[in-house]
């Protein structure tokens, strides 16, 4: 499963990427917000620290307009991926970038037929948000289970990507359900690689090193 970053946070990303274990970023207007600069300076940035997928959401909501947005971004940097909503006007605004080779990720997809309906667009990427549906008393990660066989049983395309992650479980149920990708906040990555056994493990052996420095 390959884990992307979400976050616009520059210092954030450098760090991520550092570990060597990012392979891409989601952005949003929200974390785009958060962050000095100019959109484009910030994707910009961005596409220099990591080479892989960058996500960057169009803000219209008709289709004509979502394909001129779409349109500018994809001349930022050839790794741009746009991001577009579920809804009838993005279904159609993706089947004509998609055509052009301008990737996309649908994403605000909360059920496995919108994620069908992506797919069927054509989407590069459909965007699972688990950690939403969880907060409103449902299952995310069995939306997720759902698309990985829908997509499976019909040699589907699109990559799944599973979003809104709260906690190190959300990544492990979405890696055990088979999703693509799983795109994960500064924080929750940071989680992922620590354990207190580790640390008492770490404390004990460089305790045990220093009597093994003492010996003559």
């Amino acid at each position: 499963m390959e884990i992307f970053i979400d976050t616009a946070n520059i210092e954030q990303i450098k760090e991520a990427a550092k570990l060597g274990v990012v392979d891409g970023v989601t952005t949003n207007p929200t974390l785009i917000s958060r962050v000095q600069g100019s959109f484009t300076e910030i994707l910009n940035q961005i596409c220099k620290l990591v080479d892989g997928p960058i996500s960057a959401e169009v803000v219209s909501l008709d289709a004509e307009n979502m394909i001129k947005e779409a349109r500018n971004l994809a001349k930022i940097h050839q790794n741009i991926v746009v991001k577009i909503p579920i809804t009838k006007e993005g279904l159609q605004a993706v089947k004509v970038l998609e055509a052009e080779g301008i990737r996309c990720n649908v994403t605000l997809v909360f059920n496995s037929m919108q994620a069908l309906m992506a797919a069927k667009a054509g989407a590069s990427f459909v965007s699972i948000f688990v950690g939403r549906l969880d907060d409103a008393g449902h299952q995310g990660t069995d939306v997720v289970r759902e698309s990985v066989v829908i997509f499976r049983n019909y040699d589907l395309k699109s990559r799944i990507i599973v979003a809104s992650i709260r906690s190190p479980l959300h990544i492990v149920e979405a890696a055990l359900a088979g999703a693509d990708i799983a795109t994960i906040p500064f924080k929750i990555i940071e989680q992922l690689v620590a354990h207190p056994l580790t640390d008492i493990g770490i404390e004990r052996f460089s305790a045990d090193w220093e009597k093994v420095k003492t010996r003559t």
